[in-house]
């Protein structure tokens, strides 16, 4: 029978049990968005993983909506995340980076004045925090359609540095109301060109991106994350099963190396009542590595598993508190309790100081 603990073939990569670290921000990233000294500590902790993801990193300025986020597009940002493979590797880890782009996620404070950019100019709901505190988001500015090409190179370019930096692979982020989910969503994709209107169009731009990070690493090496429920910042979808269907079908012929998806099984993240659940049916549609996420525990992930309802489970929380939760999992061991006060800010507390078993 398949538990956490059995070993699975990712591609050409071994991984040695079936628990994933979910990319979580943290929010510690140096001047210049270049990953903090502390992160290789920090991943080298949860090594034990099958497989990290690490945190969202932006694909290019452009990409930037929250402070301390760590970027791939510069040589710094390059070097900075070369220092955290080479940790990882010698540790026995296989990592990932994820690929990100906020989009209209995001504020002017970030870009000199210019407003963010989106499918289309319409105004998220919340705030954002900048370097001048908690301030409203604004309506963002259109992309043209002679701009797209340049989204994609974006991520393209992410990918390539990424390989330079030492990855053993990519996850883009296709969710949680950034750019890449924006493009899908009908709430807040309004065009009327090529990339908008039907689900093929609003799908057209994500696509065109994985096709783009295929070219770099190679489909086997390449994830996508999605979550089908999410409502946050008003991104809101008319026809979830439709759309995501239709993306799920895509991404399994071109054949990635998995799919990502987030859905809680209750509580924040999960559908509203009377809406039928959608990762069992995306499970259906994609012929790869099916990651599930959205606060599993340890017996909810093993019966996710036996039910055949993934291959992998990615842990957030339970893995920020616990670097050792493979460990504590296997013998039983208590967790550790996170201190939610310092998810984004602590520099070296709450982020390398959770005790491991040993």
């Amino acid at each position: 029978m398949t538990t956490l603990f059995s070993p699975l073939k990712l591609g050409e990569l071994a991984l040695p049990n079936r628990l994933v670290l979910a990319p979580m921000t943290r929010s510690r990233a140096l001047e210049g968005n270049v990953p903090n000294a502390l992160a290789a500590q920090y991943y080298v902790q949860r090594a034990s993983a099958g497989l990290l993801i690490t945190e969202a990193t932006q694909v290019s300025p452009q990409g930037v909506g929250y402070i301390r986020t760590p970027g791939i597009h510069s040589k710094e940002q390059i070097e900075g995340w070369r220092a955290v493979t080479k940790a990882v590797h010698a540790a026995g880890g296989r990592i990932f980076l994820q690929l990100w782009h906020v989009g209209r996620i995001s504020h002017p404070d970030f870009h000199g004045g210019a407003l963010p950019v989106a499918p289309s100019a319409v105004l998220p709901d919340g705030e954002v925090f900048t370097m001048n505190g908690k301030t409203k988001m604004v309506t963002p500015c259109a992309l043209e359609t002679s701009e797209l090409p340049g989204i994609v190179e974006s991520f393209r370019l992410g990918a390539a540095n990424a390989k330079e930096a030492g990855f053993d692979g990519v996850e883009i982020h296709g969710s949680n109301g950034y750019l890449l989910d924006q493009f899908l969503r009908d709430g807040t994709n309004k065009r009327t060109d090529a990339y908008g209107g039907s689900v093929e169009n609003r799908a057209r731009l994500p696509l065109e991106v994985t096709e783009a990070v295929i070219s770099v690493w190679g489909a086997s090496r390449v994830g996508y994350r999605i979550v089908p429920h999410f409502s946050g910042f008003g991104a809101t979808e008319s026809d979830p099963a439709t759309t995501f269907g239709y993306l799920t079908e895509k991404l399994s012929a071109l054949r990635i190396g998995y799919l990502h998806v987030t859905e809680a099984l209750s509580g924040p993240g999960a559908p509203a009542a009377g809406v039928t659940r959608l990762s069992p049916v995306l499970r259906r549609k994609f012929e790869g590595t099916y990651v599930v996420n959205g606060a599993y525990d340890k017996d909810s992930a093993e019966a996710a598993l036996a039910r055949n309802d993934a291959d992998l489970v990615a842990f957030g929380v339970p893995f920020l508190a616990n670097p050792d939760l493979p460990a504590r999992y296997r013998t039983g061991a208590t967790l550790n309790a996170p201190d939610f006060g310092t998810f984004f800010q602590g520099e070296e507390k709450g982020y390398v100081d959770y005790p491991s078993l040993a």
